[in-house]
């Protein structure tokens, strides 16, 4: 069967497999909890109930794992269920071989638009993985560990969104993971607009249990291996305490773009009828790993960078013109003429996936104090670590952000000299001067040295660039509970978490080490492969850059049963919370001594006070009414209520309606409202064909480059607020099926962006001539827009527009957010024969609507699109995204696949398109493909539905040991071309299609328990 055949088959298996599972009766979540009395954690706590799918797959009695209930103050099944949660048990993940918690949380259907996987590379998160409920943003979800806050990472998405990073949470432990989809405030305070994810941790365990696994790609690449223990003490039943440790390690290797071939390796996409981006293969003035110079006149014999522009019509010439590993091109034009070397750089140096290596312990001690007062204490250590590689830095870079133009190596250029010596200072009349051998020309200008400099594009490809980033976490908790009579119950918790990060950069170019190396002739830049290790340092020297984030919370609330109703008791609980937050997110280039490192920082610290309570009316057996609310007061200044109402109606025992009513916050974080903090970043952006008509000849100005933005924290910012519906509905006709659907409207106001106005400024600038035009219209265009940086003049048409290159932004509340959707999910728990089982379970979201109306009044449609294109590296927004799993268990034997589906995506973004009276125009015609000019528009517009399946067999060998293997995507369905994604990631869609880059994968293991 050829290769066609081949995909068109799979494809049509794996829809069929899809849409089989929606048209079945099984859209529903786990049933609701029942009341349990055991509660050591200091947390609200319930049993599932029995007839649930995996109540049979929950370990031990209730009594000795408590589970941990998400949203309510109490034990009660009616308050526990009326708002959305989506429930992941321990036998769910392990049927799904799922053993990270991003892979976990990540899963589910209601993570949208902004998330961060572990393959996200670039950036400021680069390493970290979160997750962002309803497409609200990853700061506006929050993550909980035993319904405890921990410590945000210290680097913040897009260089202002905080959130936990997922990686650094030990996940070998986690018993169950509860996502409660709906506005948590009134609980949890700020953040949790989106939802909140919480992780439960097991609560007693006993004897000696533990994993190994092992797995690769089918490539041979991207190596996977894994290893957990634990061990406990102490019968909490019997004794009335329990000791446990835990240990887990994790490693994953790297994936190259090379190893997956085309279009995922290359910025040339004409084979599939689109345009050749790849610059590096046809322009002599696109920097490569072999050295093109040509010759210009130098107005400071010691200063390389006042290289001034040269005729156009100059020849161009390679240094080493025999080391041209991928061959040459020719150029022969009358704007310029020479020959260079051909490259493809996402080919030769891009990774798809980093090299991450993570390990961690945990202890945890629960001691039954009285009858009916439990305490207990945990405390963990992880660490995490990840190595990333990339293409090497180029010789001509703009000024460090918020340095001086005179040290801009690409304003005009930079030079090598014909003279060098051993000071690098006043070389052409230094007593032992030399020529250049660096610079072909000094030989023919030795009495005119200042005609005879020779303009140089270059990459260090000598010098590996990356990083390597580390994160170690340390976490303690404790809590006390217990009963104090008369229907009082109280409980009193703390925690302490501290992130302690750091960063090395490889291969920034240091300023005054390459001015150094080219004055004094110490680099080899026809060689380079002969520099020593010293000269590379010189040039490059390592950063490396500390961070911290902490948090100390301590709170407590008081539970009492007030009087019984028709439908059980009445319930009133209150508490107090204080919570202390700090964060130093150094700058790594806070003395601007490096071209292209980052500058941007955060910091501050905060005091949050609150108080807390709710209500738990059930008035009859069929109805029940909870009102909570949360005041919340921080050390700036400002404060805020947030009252959740929730109702639930049960008809019939068989059908259940339910609806909540709530209004929540986000506190600006330390990167928004500190003046300390700032941000710098970049996007890719297309210029229009105006200004490539300007720039006849030079390849360099007809793609697309990065263009950055860059802004100070706002003192006068204010909180976003948000108001959340969700109504719903809960069938279970049978003890063996069981549905939720739920619809949701969330709109968040006072949006706290950066620069929302960024897109019409860029064009405004684009609209004019010259430079000096194009600055005043960008401060036309509000308060705290203007030029930081302007690239050099364009070498083959002098008198053209520069490029913008970076502007400066405001962080302001604009208008609002809308996002609305429904959730479906279903279980199916069916005993279909003696030791035969049949369990499945969907969860899918559709997203209705994720709008966002700019301070202008437009409204910007992100749903179905590649928008918002500015948020994690423009991710998109897929309509539909779902999962559905079947298991069948069959005596000791069990199989298990689970489907995940990604609906397709228009390559359109709103945030990138400029309004026509007042309207954005969504069509085709904006189509962020790169079509060839005059082509039609509407060529690949959609990036195609993906669809992949996992396939997991395990045998339960005896009570001791169970063996399994995993074949993850095992029909190796291959990403789907996203051409309109940023080059950075080339062709792909890194938060949706992770699965088809990695292909198909094989892993085995055993669970062994004594």
């Amino acid at each position: 069967m050829d290769s066609a055949r081949f995909l068109n088959l799979r494809y049509g298996i794996s829809t069929a497999a899809l849409l089989t599972a929606i048209a079945a009766p099984a859209y529903a979540q786990t049933a609701a909890p029942v009341q349990v009395a055991d509660a050591a954690t200091g947390a609200v706590e319930a049993s599932q109930d029995p007839a649930a799918p995996d109540a049979q797959d929950q370990g031990p009695p209730a009594d000795q794992a408590p589970i941990v209930v998400t949203g309510t103050l109490f034990r009660d099944s009616n308050a526990s269920s009326i708002s959305p949660v989506t429930v992941l048990s321990a036998a769910t993940l392990q049927r799904a071989n799922i053993t990270t918690a991003q892979d976990a949380i990540r899963s589910v259907s209601a993570d949208s638009a902004g998330s961060i996987s572990t393959g996200f590379k670039n950036g400021f998160s680069a390493g970290g993985a979160a997750v962002s409920l309803r497409g609200l943003g990853v700061s506006s979800t929050v993550v909980l560990i035993d319904g405890l806050r921990s410590a945000n990472f210290p680097l913040n998405d897009d260089g202002h969104n905080s959130y936990v990073d997922l990686n650094s949470i030990p996940f070998s432990i986690v018993d169950r993971i509860e996502v409660l989809k709906d506005g948590a405030s009134s609980t949890y305070g700020a953040d949790a607009i989106g939802g909140v994810v919480n992780l439960i941790s097991k609560k007693q365990f006993k004897g000696l249990e533990g994993s190994v696994q092992a797995g690769t790609t089918e490539k041979g690449d991207g190596s996977r291996y894994r290893a957990t223990l634990t061990a406990g003490v102490g019968d909490y039943r019997e004794k009335g305490w329990n000791f446990y440790i835990n240990g887990e390690y994790t490693y994953d290797g790297f994936i190259t773009n090379h190893s997956r071939g085309y279009p995922f390796n290359t910025n040339d996409l004409r084979p599939s009828g689109l345009t050749d981006r790849n610059r590096n293969d046809d322009s002599l003035t696109t920097s490569n790993p072999q050295a093109v110079v040509t010759r210009v006149s130098q107005s400071d014999l010691n200063n390389p960078l006042s290289g001034q522009v040269g005729d156009p019509t100059t020849r161009y010439q390679l240094l080493n013109p025999t080391a041209c590993p991928f061959g040459t091109f020719t150029v022969n034009t009358k704007e310029a003429s020479g020959t260079g070397c051909a490259h493809n750089l996402a080919d030769e140096y891009s990774i798809i996936q980093p090299k991450q290596q993570r390990y961690s312990t945990t202890g945890r001690l629960s001691v039954r104090l009285a009858d009916n007062w439990e305490a207990f204490a945990t405390g963990s250590y992880s660490h995490s670590e990840v190595t990333i590689t990339g293409a090497p830095s180029n010789i001509r870079a703009t000024q460090p952000f918020g340095g001086s133009a005179s040290i801009a190596s690409s304003n005009p250029g930079i030079v090598l000299p014909v003279y060098v010596c051993a000071s690098g200072v006043n070389c052409a009349s230094a007593a032992d001067r030399k020529l250049n051998p660096n610079n072909p020309y000094a030989a023919a200008y030795a009495g005119d040295p200042s005609n005879g400099a020779a303009r140089i594009y270059y990459l260090f490809g000598d010098i590996p660039a990356g990083s390597f980033r580390y994160v170690d976490v340390f976490r303690t908790s404790a809590g006390i509970s217990g009963d104090l009579g008369n229907g009082f119950k109280f409980r009193l918790n703390g925690v302490y978490a501290r992130d302690n990060f750091s960063v090395t950069q490889h291969g920034f170019v240091n300023v005054q080490g390459l001015l150094n190396a080219v004055n004094t002739g110490a680099y080899n830049f026809v060689n380079p492969e002969l520099n020593t290790a010293a000269v590379r340092n010189q040039v490059s020297p390592d950063r490396t850059t500390p961070s911290y984030s902490t948090v100390a919370t301590i709170g407590g609330s008081l539970l009492k049963s007030l009087l019984p109703l028709a439908g059980g008791d009445l319930n009133v609980g209150g508490g107090f919370q204080i919570r202390r937050e700090t964060l130093m997110n150094r700058n790594q280039n806070s003395d601007l001594a490096y071209y292209g490192l980052t500058t941007s920082s955060a910091q501050g610290r905060q005091t949050v006070t609150a108080g807390f309570f709710e209500i738990d009316a059930p008035f009859t057996r069929t109805f029940d009414l909870n009102v909570s609310g949360r005041y919340d007061h921080y050390s700036q200044g400002y404060s805020h209520f947030s009252p959740k109402v929730g109702a639930k109606f049960s008809p019939i025992e068989q059908v259940s309606f339910r609806a909540t009513y709530s209004q929540g916050f986000r506190a600006p974080t330390f990167a928004e409202y500190n003046p300390a903090s700032s941000y710098s970043g970049f996007t890719t952006f297309a210029p229009p064909q105006s200004f490539v008509d300007a720039h006849p000849g030079n390849a360099a100005y007809s793609g697309s480059y990065s263009i950055g933005a860059g802004s100070k924290g706002n003192p006068d910012i204010l909180p976003e607020v948000s108001r959340s519906v969700t109504i719903g509905t809960m069938l279970k006709p049978t003890r063996w099926f069981n549905m939720t659907v739920d619809y949701y409207n969330i709109r968040k106001s006072n949006l706290i962006v950066s620069g929302p106005l960024q897109a019409k400024a860029i064009d405004a600038y684009y609209a004019q001539t010259t430079a000096a035009a194009g600055c005043a219209a960008v401060a036309a265009v509000g308060q705290g827009y203007k030029c930081n940086v302007v690239d050099g003049v364009d070498p083959v048409n002098p008198t053209a527009l520069p490029r913008l290159l970076v502007l400066d932004v405001p962080y302001v509340n604009a208008n609002y957010q809308v996002s609305s959707g429904l959730d479906m999910q279903a279980s199916v728990d069916l005993h279909l024969a003696d030791r035969m089982r049949l369990i499945s379970r969907v969860d899918v979201t559709r997203v209705l609507r994720l709008d966002l109306v700019t301070p202008e009044g437009v409204m910007q449609k992100y749903a179905g699109t590649l928008g918002p294109y500015n948020l994690s590296s423009g991710g998109g927004t897929p309509r539909i995204r779902g999962n559905w799993q079947n298991a069948l268990e069959f005596g000791k034997v069990s199989l298990t696949a689970t489907t995940y589906y990604v609906g397709r995506i228009k390559q359109v973004a709103a945030d990138t398109i400029t309004p026509v009276n007042g309207a954005i125009d969504l069509s085709c015609a904006n189509n962020k493909a790169p079509i060839v000019k005059g082509g039609d528009k509407s060529y690949q517009c959609y990036i195609r539905p993906f669809i992949y399946a996992d396939l997991n067999a395990a045998v339960q060998v005896n009570d001791q040991f169970r063996f399994f293997v995993n074949v993850q995507n095992f029909t190796n369905a291959r990403a789907p071309l996203a051409s309109g994604a940023y080059t950075s990631n080339p062709n792909y869609l890194n938060a949706w299609h992770y699965a088809g880059l990695v292909g198909r994968s094989f892993s085995a293991g055993a669970n062994f328990k004594f």
